[in-house]
């Protein structure tokens, strides 16, 4: 991932230098295990721990150099862990065991790590919609379906709604975290021929892992569960992100992006205020949802294993997991701070859509008053079209049609947008992780 879209956090994660000291805890513990089962001696395993090499950029470039003659990252690194140990201690590092048993074992971990700061931002992510929620419950805004004015509705509602669909996102994502919370020390073909399943179950154990029956790899569904949990909070945070652009279109004007002191939003027209992070974030989730497809590419493997998902997921894995941290801090930023307007919502509401929102109430009203549903429907589509031509307000074409023989009581109702709102605190309810 390129610097522009990796935290801190997350790139440390999938840095060599941790991919290497992970691996190199994998290979200790297990020695460590084989030990317990007396197949080492004790001591000769202490001085493994004691001799272990320092994993630095160093280490890093003398695995790289290794490579050039092994052409094997995995069988380099374990010269290099070997030598630099000693022999004849030395020679216990890798017992019985194959690349992937180290290789995979070493990235679940890894991937639970990130997994970990996911949710913890997605959870971030959800409680700054619900705490806006919370706030704009009873703000009255435009409901819009196609594009185009329908019903009212609230922006506490439409807060409620991406908040409750972040919360399904973290759902799956700790079913992808759990998922890939496994680890696997069976051998070449995964028959445990060279070492004892205790050991395996000991080692996963240590490590934080479920010690899971495999070929020589991990199956590769686990890690598009996570590719999938990674684009699904993409696509939450796209869906979100494209509320807000739309909204802060010029003539709509309902919200907008934080704006900081200084900032420019176009080099040659000064008044723009571009939505440029929700842009980002909707754009952002297309490399999401790619990574996803290279992801499920890898699921069908030759066999017991072959290497062609290993060169996409030294790509894929770090690059989503980095990317969709990055993405869920800006929107958490992008939610609780995003500015709204909601004086211009109501002018909307009431004013530049005519009262056309209200159509509905008033069909529902004639049909209470005894006309049949389609002559009601007639009527009120003749009036909206009348309204929309004219631009006069539709309650003002409504009660003058002869048509209608509605009450002013009755016309009140049906124009009250507060009665239409009356159950918007059922979407609270369901936020049921609120304090």
């Amino acid at each position: 991932m390129i610097p522009r879209y990796s935290p801190k956090d997350v790139a440390a994660l999938f840095s060599d230098e941790n991919r290497f000291e992970t691996m190199l805890e994998v290979e200790l513990l297990v020695a460590e295990a084989l030990a317990e089962q007396g197949v080492l001696v004790r001591g000769d395993v202490d001085e493994l721990r004691r001799r272990r090499p320092v994993i630095d950029a160093a280490f890093v470039a003398e695995v790289a150099e290794r490579e050039l003659i092994t052409n094997h990252d995995t069988a380099a690194f374990v010269d290099l862990v070997q030598a630099k140990i000693g022999m004849p201690e030395g020679a216990w590092i890798h017992y019985g065991l194959t690349s992937s048993d180290v290789v995979d074992t070493a990235l679940c971990r890894v991937l639970a790590s990130a997994m970990d700061i996911v949710i913890a931002e997605a959870t971030a992510l959800r409680d700054a919609l619900t705490a806006r929620a919370v706030e704009t419950i009873d703000w009255p805004i435009t409901g819009r379906t196609h594009g185009m004015a329908a019903e009212p509705t609230t922006y506490g509602v439409k807060f409620s709604l991406f908040a409750l669909q972040v919360q399904r996102d973290l759902e799956r994502a700790a079913h992808a975290r759990k998922g890939i919370a496994v680890g696997k020390l069976s051998g070449a073909v995964g028959t445990y021929s060279n070492i004892d399943p205790v050991v395996e179950a000991m080692v996963c154990t240590r490590l934080g892992l479920v010690a899971v029956p495999a070929t020589q790899v991990v199956a590769r569904d686990r890690h598009a569960e996570v590719l999938y949990a990674c684009a699904a909070l993409g696509t939450t945070m796209e869906q979100f992100a494209l509320e807000v652009r739309h909204l802060a279109r010029s003539e709509v004007g309902e919200a907008e992006e934080p704006f900081a002191t200084g900032q420019k939003g176009s080099s040659a027209m000064p008044h723009k205020r571009n939505p440029i992070l929700s842009e980002r974030l909707c754009g952002l989730s297309r490399v999401l949802r790619g990574y996803l497809q290279a992801g499920l590419e890898d699921v069908a493997l030759w066999h017991e294993r072959d290497i062609s998902h290993s060169s996409v997921e030294r790509i894929v894995l770090p690059d989503a997991l980095q990317l969709t941290v990055y993405m869920l801090r800006k929107a958490t930023g992008l939610a609780a701070d995003l500015v709204l307007h909601p004086e211009r919502a109501l002018e909307n509401l009431t004013v530049n859509s005519l009262g056309l929102v209200f159509s509905q109430s008033v069909l529902l009203a004639l049909v209470d008053s005894g006309m049949t549903r389609d002559d009601a429907y007639r009527i009120v589509q003749a009036a909206a079209r009348e309204a929309v031509e004219q631009r006069r307000n539709f309650r003002e074409v409504i009660e003058k049609d002869r048509a209608v023989t509605l009450s002013g009581e009755a016309l009140d109702r049906a124009f009250d947008a507060q009665r239409l709102l009356a159950h918007r605190g059922k979407f609270l309810d369901a936020l049921t992780w609120r304090s």
